[in-house]
């Protein structure tokens, strides 16, 4: 079968309007802003307002530029106004572009490069199609998981967890230091690989802040277990030394995200922690007193923006845990 020539991307606009050209009759644009607001039934301010929040920019323009898609896709944010508030519809798409936005610019970087591959025998819009696929399967089946857990009741809800930062010790300085293809693949394998270590456990990954990971988990247990084994990383030549914060409380989960005390307490932590240290907070250490497997010493309080007097302890191994047994020798 003959490959067709890749396709290329259409001029970028900051509107929304940006798409591959595939020329199918399908994705033919037959709206206008004013005739998509029209029929979708809502006002062009509540109109504007949602498709800023989406991530793009409000533009008036007498173009067709919507299709039957988008029209499909908004029109699901319309009939849902009887029973969510605008002001939860609004963070709702933003959240959902903040989201595919970056998802977006890493899945077209490396679409790019392999589009610049000659070795690569497949149409940018063929890659494109096939990424939509794999990207629909996964995001099924981890809302099923989420799901499966009882994690969505609500859109805003109180969670009892465990809140955990893991960041780079050194990074701006090394970031001076190092070019930037070294830098990226640094931030690579230490996303990638505490990624790994924190879903194996049974945890979650919030999110990645250029050289912190920020991570969530039920179990002062376990999150405890991934912040010993977020260390090891460090005990290659790729990866520099890290530190860890953890804390626990009631935090506020909210599109994705998680809010609170015990969030700030960690990062604070983990800010405060020395090299391939991890500092807990006073209500993870008290959880975790009686299990054999971790050691916990009594540090002196941290005066650290906001807590003048926050208490803390370091965690480590217990070096006289028995895995077999189960307990501590001593």
């Amino acid at each position: 079968m003959q490959i067709r020539p890749l396709a290329k991307l259409a001029p970028t606009h900051d509107d929304g309007s940006r798409r591959m050209s595939s020329g199918s009759a399908e994705d033919e644009r037959r709206y206008t802003r004013d005739e998509l607001v029209a029929a979708l039934g809502i006002s062009t301010e509540y109109a504007d307002k949602l498709w800023n929040a989406f991530g793009f920019a409000r533009k008036t323009t007498d173009d067709k530029i919507f299709d039957e898609a988008d029209l499909i896709a908004l029109q699901l944010f319309a009939d849902s106004e009887t029973t969510m508030p605008q002001n939860a519809q609004v963070a709702t798409a933003r959240a959902i572009g903040q989201t595919m936005s970056r998802l977006a610019d890493w899945q077209a970087d490396q679409l790019l490069e392999l589009d610049r591959d000659p070795a690569v025998p497949w149409s940018l819009e063929q890659m494109s199609s096939a990424l939509g696929r794999i990207q629909q399967l996964i995001w099924r089946r981890h809302l099923a998981m989420a799901l499966e857990k009882d994690v969505v009741h609500e859109s805003d809800e109180r969670l009892e967890s465990v809140i955990g930062f893991a960041d780079i010790v050194g990074y701006t300085s090394l970031s001076r230091r190092i070019d930037l293809a070294d830098l990226e693949q640094l931030l690579e394998e230490f996303e990638e690989r505490t990624y790994e270590i924190v879903t194996v456990e049974g945890g979650h990954v919030v999110k990645t802040l250029g050289d912190a990971v920020m991570f969530t988990h039920s179990s002062p247990g376990a999150a405890a277990a991934i912040s010993l084994a977020v260390h090891e990383l460090s005990s290659g030549e790729t990866i520099p030394p890290l530190r860890v914060g953890l804390a626990s409380g009631v935090v506020l989960s909210r599109l994705g995200d998680v809010f609170g005390e015990p969030v700030n307490i960690a990062a604070r932590l983990c800010g405060s922690a020395r090299p391939r240290t991890t500092l807990v907070d006073e209500s993870t250490a008290a959880a975790l007193e009686d299990d054999p497997r971790f050691y916990l010493k009594s540090i002196s309080s941290l005066n650290v923006r906001g807590y003048k007097r926050l208490r803390a302890k370091t965690l480590e191994h217990n070096k006289y845990y028995d895995p077999e047994t189960g307990n501590s020798t001593r």
